[in-house]
């Protein structure tokens, strides 16, 4: 159970199960987004429940390349 005070959008015990369904790599709660571990994506979470959807997931930001 969380501690007075905590407010998480899923229980921890489901972030622990979880898996980017992807790459299949772990997840991690950063804000209102479970964010994978492996490649990036970013995956909302509506009302407790997370929209685990590949077509949904927000793509990780490409790093800008500096021309030699």
């Amino acid at each position: 159970m969380s501690q007075a005070g905590e407010s998480l959008p899923i229980s921890q015990e489901l972030l622990q199960i979880l898996a980017c369904p992807a790459c299949k790599s772990p997840v991690e709660l950063r804000g209102d987004r479970l964010v994978c571990q492996g490649c990036g994506r970013r995956y909302r979470i509506e009302d407790g429940i997370p929209i685990m959807l590949i077509d949904e997931a927000e793509l990780p930001e490409a790093p800008e390349r500096t021309g030699s």
